[in-house]
């Protein structure tokens, strides 16, 4: 899929999941914020634009939103998660990042086989 398409997939799937996430965020977010600095294309940009004058928005609440649905989506993707996993495994990322991924009781399952493939391991290299 091109970036075009993710662009239009993004603005055009299910409004109304976007405009209670967006509610909720409201709510929810916190002051405790890090700021960040990214390159986008000028057409997404706008878009972004327009949606958050729809929604009565900033284009921060737009991104942050869209990054945070997109995140929560990409950890329910059965492949994304093994890649998670296995970055995880080789150690290319703590058990924290892990946990933020993929929620405390999956990364705690992965901790538990990772131990578990660690001590097999050690046996296997052991025996011979």
């Amino acid at each position: 899929m091109s970036l075009r398409e993710d662009e239009e997939n993004w603005l055009t799937s299910d409004t109304h999941e976007l405009l209670s996430t967006l509610a909720h965020n409201r709510h929810t977010m916190s002051g405790n914020k890090k700021r960040v600095q990214f390159r986008a294309p000028p057409r997404l940009v706008e878009r972004a634009d327009a949606l958050a004058d729809v929604f009565g928005d900033d284009r921060t609440d737009i991104l942050v939103t869209a990054l945070r649905e997109y995140l929560r989506e990409a950890t329910h993707d059965d492949t994304l998660v093994q890649e998670i996993a296995a970055a995880y495994y080789d150690d290319e990322i703590s058990f924290e990042q892990l946990e933020s991924l993929v929620g405390a009781e999956e990364a705690a399952n992965f901790r538990v086989l990772k131990r578990q493939l660690d001590t097999e391991f050690l046996d296997e290299v052991a025996d011979v």
